[in-house]
């Protein structure tokens, strides 16, 4: 059967339609969904692509992916590390010496975010204390943000930042989400392998997946129709004004969270990462390896978080990019996923916080069966 009779028979699977048409009445501009399990593949949207607009959410629209670039980072440095390029416990500084890493910062603590080093989108201490990054859409300063949403950054100059920085604590002796330590990786690959990060995307994982609806954008501000639009609320002289922000210059935060892609390819993509296309069987076991961050019922392996559920393990990643979010999940064996594509209205004080973390737990329950999704994932 055809995903366009998929997409039209909605009745075939009325509780996924309801519980998306539910996110979009918790907040929400639109929601599209992918579901691929025992009862075969089901794709449905719900609300609109555009504010105050009538039409739905294209179904297999492009979308700004966030922190699930940071997979596809992570599965790029375990390929190399099969190819025999890179030493998964080989000091991060062997191949990055010209920024002055500690030494005892490994590979395994950049893909693994215990490496320590500062974040340079902003860290919030266990005291709750504040030490702010660069301009950031989540932030206090999310309207220099906005009004500098085309600018170029390179990740030379974030990893730099992030280095003048104290440690969060010394290597291998936390967990903490940066950021930075995918900036490191992306670096790593273009100097291990000669070739700019989207080209080793293409040539190991779009390619032999034959993901045609994923970039790797840079610096580029443009995303591919059809697309749902991304919004931003801020304040200005005491009023409240709302600019689609669709057209953005991801490179603010580089391998961290830049990606495009689609629910379809992102279906395809953890699919095949989890049932063994991408990776030997010992690297896949590593990435998938359990490490604890702290938060309940959410480890982390290498690029992935690793969820106990009342449904069992489910791994994933999902992400954030201002005004656009993505979730990517599956089965430890890949034979189940959820992929999803949501579109809003972000602000600096991101209000809908709530409402993502309630949508991850919704849609976690009606797929996999319960249990405690990632509620607390950071995304950006």
């Amino acid at each position: 059967m055809s995903i366009t009779l998929f997409e039209q028979d909605k009745t075939a699977r009325p509780k996924l339609q309801k519980a998306i048409e539910e996110i979009v009445e918790s907040g929400f501009v639109g929601v599209s969904l992918r579901v691929h399990d025992e009862r075969g593949e089901w794709a449905g949207s719900a609300g609109a692509a555009e504010l105050g607009g009538t039409a739905k959410p294209p179904i297999n629209g492009h979308v700004r992916i966030g922190s699930n670039t940071k997979t596809f980072t992570a599965t790029l440095v375990l390929q190399l590390v099969a190819e025999g390029k890179v030493g998964l416990d080989t000091p991060a500084a062997d191949y990055l010496p010209t920024f002055g890493l500690d030494e005892r910062i490994t590979v395994r603590m950049l893909l693994q975010h215990t490496s320590g080093v500062f974040n340079f989108s902003g860290e919030v201490y266990d005291d709750g204390t504040v030490a702010l990054g660069i301009p950031i859409p989540y932030s206090t300063t999310g309207k220099q943000w906005l009004e500098n949403r085309f600018k170029t950054y390179r990740p030379q100059e974030l990893v730099e930042l992030a280095l003048s920085k104290p440690a969060r604590f010394e290597p291998g002796t936390g967990w903490s989400y940066s950021n930075t330590n995918y900036v490191l990786a992306r670096l790593l690959i273009e100097k291990v392998t000669g070739r700019s990060v989207a080209e080793e995307t293409q040539r190991l994982i779009l390619a032999p997946l034959a993901l045609s609806g994923t970039v790797v954008p840079d610096s580029s501000p443009e995303i591919p129709e059809p697309h749902a639009h991304a919004y931003y609320r801020y304040e200005d002289a005491g009023q409240q004004k709302t600019v689609d922000i669709t057209r953005q210059n991801p490179s603010w935060i580089s391998a961290g969270g830049d990606m495009i892609s689609t629910t379809q390819d992102l279906h395809t993509f953890i699919s095949a990462l989890l049932s063994g296309k991408l990776l030997p069987a010992p690297l896949l076991a590593e990435m998938c390896t359990p490490h604890p961050t702290g938060i309940p019922n959410m480890d982390y392996g290498l690029g992935v978080f690793v969820l106990d559920t009342d449904g069992g393990t489910v791994i994933s990643h999902n992400g954030a990019a201002a005004g656009h979010a993505a979730l990517m999940y599956g089965t430890p064996d890949g034979s189940k996923t959820l992929t999803a594509a949501l579109n809003c209205v972000d602000d600096a004080d991101l209000s809908i916080a709530t409402a993502l973390q309630n949508a991850q737990q919704r849609l976690v329950n009606e797929v996999f069966g319960g249990g405690q999704a990632d509620s607390a994932q950071p995304t950006d």
